[in-house]
């Protein structure tokens, strides 16, 4: 669910770029031009920052002004409002002024209360089917491995800087994207490694696998060339990042080693998109051909999903790209991968909403749909949906199906070939969405699944409409 933010308060991140430049409040305030009691009630949040100011900031210290009203508080806000919309919390309805307060002033506080939460649910989820083995283990209070794992890469804005750059100085000395990707990470491979790429044994669904001893990287000849491009790209940052992924492991601190193994993946996964998609190049080139997923996976050798990934990746402090929204989904609505630049923050429970247009992309295979929605805090948005099938072997083989999802604001809509010829200032095309039905405001929304959370339901015993009970 989101909102709108109204006047921008940002003191936290003024007094942090204060104290990065060792400045005090008076010298920091005679470089902006303002008073030191003005700067003393911007750091503490008693007063928003005024044009003037952003302006000066990002002058003086070269800042993005996004950055400054954007991002993380975004997606903090974001999960802080869901979890303050369950019912153990009835009663308690702090504005949407003290939220901000809390995100800005106390970030900590806040991932501490989301995390509370999230133990709480899954240990009321854990008593509904085993009430019996409750109290064997605290394992059931703790987030998963998966959950933390995506919550880490949720929180740094989906950009793992160190790792980006390496990649795009590699895809420069390889000459990318102007040469064959999958030929020249090959080359590159034996040359600089001593690593030969042969075919997996037939009968082999794996799609890649390493002999250290004798030097080969087998991978499935039935992947698409994409997909093999990947798996070599994976396989370099396995043998040239390991310093950089492990420091940033240990920063992240995780719970348990599993976690790590996971972020670990997820890490060398960042660098072989990075590679193949290098940074300025391919935000240039999503510029030149207005974000048209076809052409972009084309020109840089990459797969439908690969390129929608990397669109959600471009924030580059001072050289970022639109602010997309992207997410995978399955048939079931459950999002598998998820991330948003924009004001859209996905659910942390719950499938996706059913009128979402990520849904019909599987009644129409190969195609793109697109859709302008609405959510209930009255943003709109450009939605575009395909499905995906996946496999590695023949008629036999099991085929993986499942939705790509990518977005962006409505402001930004027409960056998108998928804009064209849509009516994109008539509001009454905009279809009605929401984030999930758990937290979904709407009252007469005929898919709704479940009633939100705090919503105080009537009944009607002598009428019926499309649901059982009233939201008031």
């Amino acid at each position: 669910m989101q909102m709108s933010y109204g006047k921008l308060f940002i003191g936290r991140k003024v007094r942090e770029l204060r104290e990065a430049n060792r400045a005090t409040q008076a010298a920091f305030a005679e470089r902006l031009g303002i008073s030191t009691s003005y700067l003393n009630q911007i750091e503490n949040n008693q007063r928003p920052v005024s044009a003037a100011v952003l302006l000066a900031l990002a002058e003086k210290f070269q800042i993005e002004i996004g950055s400054l009203a954007s991002g993380d508080d975004d997606r903090l806000l974001s999960a802080l409002v869901e979890t303050l919309a369950d019912p153990i919390f009835d009663g308690y309805s702090p504005s949407l002024q003290e939220l901000k307060l809390v995100v800005q002033n106390a970030p900590g506080f806040a991932h501490s209360l989301i995390a509370s939460h999230q133990a709480y649910r899954r240990t009321s989820e854990q008593l509904a089917s085993f009430d019996n083995q409750l109290g064997r283990s605290s394992a059931l209070s703790e987030p998963t491995a998966f959950e933390e794992v995506r919550d880490f890469f949720h929180f740094v804005d989906n950009y793992i800087h160190d790792l980006d750059v390496a990649a795009e100085k590699l895809a420069a000395q390889l000459d990318l994207p102007e040469r064959n990707a999958e030929a020249a990470i090959a080359e590159y491979l034996e040359q600089t490694h001593n690593v030969r790429i042969m075919r997996a044994p037939p009968g082999n669904d794996l799609l890649r696998r390493f002999d250290p001893a004798s030097r080969v990287l087998f991978l499935n000849s039935y992947s698409p060339p994409a997909t093999r491009t990947f798996q070599m790209a994976y396989q370099i940052a396995a043998l040239e990042q390991q310093a950089d992924i492990q420091r940033i492991i240990t920063n992240a601190d995780f719970r348990t080693h599993e976690a790590s193994e996971i972020c670990k993946i997820g890490l060398q996964n960042y660098f072989a998109g990075a590679l193949i998609l290098p940074y300025q190049t391919f935000m240039a080139s999503a510029k030149e051909l207005r974000h048209d997923l076809e052409l972009l996976s084309t020109r840089f050798g990459a797969s439908l999903e690969q390129v929608s990934h990397r669109l959600s990746t471009l924030q580059r402090p001072g050289m970022k790209g639109v602010p997309v929204f992207f997410a995978t989904l399955d048939r079931a609505g459950n999002i598998t991968k998820r991330h948003s630049a924009a004001r859209l923050q996905f659910a942390r429970f719950g499938a996706a909403c059913p009128l979402w247009n990520a849904h019909q992309a599987f009644e129409a295979p190969g195609r793109i749909i697109r859709q302008l929605a609405e959510t209930p805090d009255g943003v709109r948005y450009l939605s575009i949906a395909t499905e995906v099938s996946k496999s590695v072997g023949g008629y036999k083989a099991p085929h993986r199906r499942y939705a790509i999802a990518l977005g962006c604001e409505i402001s930004y809509a027409k960056d998108f070939v998928y804009a064209d010829g849509l009516d994109l200032a008539n509001r009454d095309v905009f279809e009605p969405i929401g984030i999930s039905c758990r937290i979904c405001e709407r009252t007469n929304c005929p898919q709704r699944a479940v009633p939100p959370l705090k919503a105080k339901l009537s009944f009607h015993p002598l009428s019926r409409s499309i649901q059982p009970y009233i939201i008031p």
